[in-house]
């Protein structure tokens, strides 16, 4: 059986990621369509930026994210000045790093999708009149579904695993920032090997299944219209 501990940090851990790949739509979708549909100079630039948490050591990510967030960062400086404190060692705090750190899993699908959609459809709403902001909506979007469906998947996935940024920039109080994994990694250095392979366990059949509905969705035919 799970310990009260490991349900706690279970459910800190989905809370984590469920407000993370939320936020993430908001502001990922912009972002990739931004990158699918410029040709600006500072579409590699932008993209490399935004691929950077794929290559970089998480704890590389979390010790700027540590020090732009501290007492002396600018971020720290200016949540201090509106009255919210300093976010590390907070949940706030981890949402912030877990954005950061998540952000090309719903950057990269969402503008596979918006390339695939090509220049078709979105000349033939201009030929009807349609405004921007309503062709993205009324066709861009029903025809990415299958990215944003995938986007998901992946950052809410992704955001589960988490190790070296929310241990860096949470650190490890109970109900507060120690999510599953930080809750694995105690069990294991306590020698707690028993109860460290029954919540891996759990994990790995919850991010089997997650990553299992995605490819059986992606692998549905399309039905014709």
């Amino acid at each position: 059986m799970l310990t009260e501990t490991d349900l706690q940090a279970i459910w800190l851990t989905v809370r984590l990621a469920a407000l993370t790949t939320f936020i993430l739509f908001f502001i990922g979708t912009p972002i990739a369509w931004w990158l699918a549909r410029t040709r600006s100079w500072w579409k590699g630039p932008c993209g490399a930026v935004v691929a950077l948490p794929l290559v970089l050591p998480p704890s590389v990510l979390g010790f700027y994210l540590l020090l732009a967030m501290g007492p002396n960062g600018p971020v720290g400086q200016l949540t201090q000045s509106l009255g919210l404190g300093t976010l590390p060692f907070t949940f706030w705090g981890l949402v912030v790093a877990s954005v950061f750190y998540s952000l090309p899993f719903m950057v990269q699908p969402l503008q596979n999708a918006f390339e695939a959609i090509g220049e078709r459809p979105l000349e033939v709403a201009a030929t009807l009149r349609a405004s921007p902001f309503d062709t993205f909506f009324s066709v861009v979007l029903p025809l990415a579904k299958p990215g944003f469906f995938t986007a998901g998947i992946l950052s809410f996935a992704h955001t589960v695993g988490e190790f070296g940024v929310v241990l860096m920039i949470g650190g490890n109080i109970p109900g507060v920032t120690r999510v599953a994994s930080v809750q694995i990694y105690d069990h294991v250095e306590a020698m707690e090997y028993a109860d460290a392979h029954r919540l891996s366990a759990v994990m790995l059949a919850f991010s089997f299944a997650v990553l299992l509905s995605m490819y059986l969705r992606r692998n549905q035919p399309r039905k014709e219209a």
